[in-house]
């Protein structure tokens, strides 16, 4: 019999802590600041999203996932370098790396070799729950990271919220349900990521996203997460004002994720 998956995420983050332990131990936080000097400056993640919108034209965040706690391996062919340059010739506006290797078979490096060969922004796809990370993150190029509400308490999300700014990154804040956006919309934020998998169950429903839309003010740019896989999963998202997608498995799964990223969001 299968693993019930209703602990996912609390599997994920108690892993967290120990990763987190070990980083420091290899690599201090003293040194690892040190390493900030080094690293080229932010590209503007948001700013690439809005402006990709402002022309018209639908702001997709194409993720590199080589695999999932719910699907397992989904790319066997994976090359960060390759997937990250098709999708920049497909149209993409930003790229997710999963950094992740217990749970997703990611990698930082993957992180690194896919911005060095684009131009495009960079979120660091990653369960965040210590500053640690958020130094870690810009360390090795970011531009942007993600912050799960659900993953943190309220303080220790301002906090990082803040640290991520003072760093020069921008920060996708990620909500599931009401609760969740309420605590996120205490940071006046410019952008929110709405995803549409629950997190503790992995199941997936496009309606939490349309379901979250009148809570939200029409100034936040509206950044739809996770079931987007259709020509008519995009159009009901576009029918209702929300022209921001982050899709992986989508064009993972596809011989040629830019192509498919093409046809799907601009064919």
């Amino acid at each position: 019999m299968a693993k019930p998956r209703a602990d996912i995420l609390t599997r994920i983050l108690r892993r967290k802590i120990e990763e987190i332990e070990v980083a420091r131990q290899q690599v201090p936080l003293d040194q690892l600041r040190r390493q900030l000097k080094s690293v080229s400056a932010p590209r503007g993640f948001i700013r690439s999203l809005q402006d990709k919108q402002s022309s018209g034209s639908s702001a997709v965040i194409a993720e590199i996932k080589k695999a999932s706690p719910s699907k397992g391996v989904i790319r066997e062919d994976f090359d960060p370098v390759a997937i990250a340059r098709s999708y920049a010739t497909g149209g993409a506006s930003c790229l997710s790396i999963l950094t992740d290797q217990d749970f997703f078979q990611g990698h930082d490096d993957y992180l690194v070799a896919a911005r060095n060969a684009c131009r495009l922004p960079v979120i660091r796809k990653e369960f965040i729950i210590d500053p640690y990370q958020v130094y870690q993150a810009r360390a090795i190029g970011a531009d942007c990271i993600l912050l799960i509400v659900a993953a943190l308490e309220e303080q220790a999300l301002k906090d990082l919220y803040s640290l991520s700014g003072d760093l020069g990154m921008d920060t996708l804040v990620e909500v599931h349900n009401q609760h969740e956006l309420e605590q996120a919309m205490q940071l006046e934020l410019d952008i929110i990521g709405i995803n549409n998998r629950d997190l503790h169950s992995f199941e997936t429903s496009l309606s939490t996203t349309l379901d979250l839309l009148d809570a939200l003010p029409e100034t936040c740019l509206v950044v739809t997460e996770s079931g987007i896989h259709r020509s008519e999963d995009v159009q009901l998202m576009r029918d209702h004002g929300v022209n921001s997608f982050l899709v992986g498995e989508a064009f993972m799964r596809a011989e040629d994720p830019g192509a498919e990223l093409r046809a799907l969001f601009f064919s």
